[in-house]
């Protein structure tokens, strides 16, 4: 969900493709973004700052909360369907969304909501084009549990 106050509760999707953490951190704080859920499965990337470790600490610095649901992540199998159409895209979000049907995916996704209930939540991959990406999937469960519409886009 966005909306136009900036210090207002849901959340959004948000991709690094093509930034710095600088840019990334200037847009999370232009959306109002208080904490950045990460639903990498691995969150290593090549691009500096980006993993883990060093985006909680940047994070941080910016005043915004890091977690990382591991459970969340999509399996490296299923990632080229996301970057396909038609059946094929349909297929892999199908089987992702079965994912999210196991406990530990479903308690990461209650404390998504938990969170998108009370503060602007970010949830972050890295493809900067939404409908490419598994974040996608997640935002839509999270708003469904918590009855709000579909439109997550943080921009690029």
């Amino acid at each position: 969900m966005i909306s136009r106050q900036p210090d207002s509760a849901g959340l959004v999707g948000v991709g690094y493709e093509g930034r710095t953490i600088e840019e990334l951190i200037a847009q999370l704080h232009a959306l109002g973004v208080s904490r950045l859920v990460d639903v990498r499965l691995t969150p290593l990337s090549r691009k500096p700052g980006l993993s883990k470790t060093a985006l909680g600490q940047a994070l941080s610095q910016a005043g915004i909360v890091y977690e990382h649901h591991r459970e969340l992540g999509n399996p490296k199998a299923n990632r080229p369907g996301f970057a396909t159409t038609g059946p094929a895209r349909d297929d892999a979000r199908a089987y992702y969304a079965e994912l999210l049907r196991e406990p530990q995916a479903d308690q990461a996704l209650q404390a998504v909501a938990a969170a998108g209930r009370q503060e602007r939540v970010a949830v972050l991959c890295f493809e900067a084009d939404e409908d490419r990406c598994h974040r996608q999937v997640v935002i839509q469960e999270v708003q469904r549990r918590l009855g709000l519409g579909t439109d997550t886009r943080g921009g690029q």
